[in-house]
């Protein structure tokens, strides 16, 4: 029992390194970048389910908080956290548990995971813009169109990428480290 706690736990950390290194692929973009963290956590929640998923969010959330430079353009720190895109940060958790939930109901149809990876991103975007409204201080309206309404096209192309290629990998992973890790 503890070898596979252990297993779940290291294969977490795997995926957290990962989103960490897809985080630093930045377009700059004025108050919230656009960055491939979104797709990585869609694509290790839907690989890896809701618990293992959310725990590699969860760790890279951690390794950023403590100074690691593992945000998007290497920033870090819990002021990232709190700043005005750490609303996003914070989402990638509930995103990742929506998705592996959702994906559990069906795990071998890829409209279950394409519907998962879409509500994933979109609560993402929703939880990430309610944040940027209080941490920035601009009317609700405002934050919508530059939080949600400017990323919601490039996050759909990301969530269809994520759901078509998690569905691939998971179809040609070992049925073993499927169980292990959905589990």
């Amino acid at each position: 029992m503890q070898n596979i706690r252990l297993q779940k736990q290291l294969v977490a950390a795997i995926f957290a390194a990962v989103i960490a290194v897809f985080a630093q692929f930045t377009i700059p973009l004025p108050i919230v970048p656009l960055t491939l963290q979104t797709f990585i956590v869609g694509l290790t929640a839907t690989i890896l389910g809701r618990k293992v998923g959310s725990l590699a969010v969860i760790i890279y959330l951690v390794l950023g908080a403590i100074g690691l430079p593992v945000y998007a353009g290497g920033s870090a720190g819990v002021g990232a956290l709190f700043g005005p895109s750490g609303g996003y940060l914070w989402g990638f958790v509930l995103c990742a548990f929506l998705i592996g939930t959702i994906i559990q109901i069906n795990p071998k149809s890829f409209v279950t995971i394409l519907v998962a990876n879409i509500i994933g991103f979109a609560t993402t975007l929703i939880v990430g813009s309610i944040w940027l409204k209080f941490a920035t201080g601009m009317p609700l309206n405002q934050a919508f169109i530059a939080g949600c309404v400017n990323f919601l096209l490039p996050d759909m192309i990301k969530a269809i990428c994520s759901a078509g290629i998690g569905f691939l990998v998971c179809q040609r992973l070992p049925q073993r480290f499927l169980k292990l890790v959905q589990n």
